[in-house]
């Protein structure tokens, strides 16, 4: 069984942080449960959805801790596909296309080409 998760959120300059729309997919590969991020490239696993996602919250948060550590934040979203926007009044941070990570990025594609997926949604704030 697979589902796609569309992550929903906005942008809050007085929090310090960004909370984002993301496609995400969980699904069933030889008997263990993936979710997965195509705009992160980051996954998580378990033996269900709630394992799958403790693990992808925490492959989340040590992306975070790490790349805000190295300071190679925002670098690390460029390459990722991100238009990193220099206006701080505008949105810092647009996610790539569903399109271009389709184009772009191999395993995204063959897990969309060969899952079925259900949608649910879930807040993901990225630090600022």
């Amino acid at each position: 069984m697979s589902r796609e998760c569309v992550i929903k959120g906005s942008w809050s300059n007085n929090d310090d942080k960004i909370v984002v729309k993301l496609q995400m997919i969980e699904f069933e590969e030889n008997g263990v449960t993936i979710i997965y991020c195509p705009a992160l490239d980051l996954s998580g696993y378990g033996n269900n959805s709630k394992e799958a996602e403790e693990s992808f919250n925490i492959s989340l948060s040590e992306f975070f801790l790490y790349t805000l550590h190295k300071g190679t934040f925002y670098n690390e979203f460029k390459r990722l596909g991100w238009k990193v926007h220099e206006k701080k009044k505008s949105k810092p941070m647009t996610p790539p296309s569903m399109e271009s990570l389709l184009r772009e990025n191999a395993n995204f594609s063959r897990v969309f080409e060969n899952y079925d997926f259900r949608k649910f949604k879930k807040g993901i704030s990225i630090p600022a």
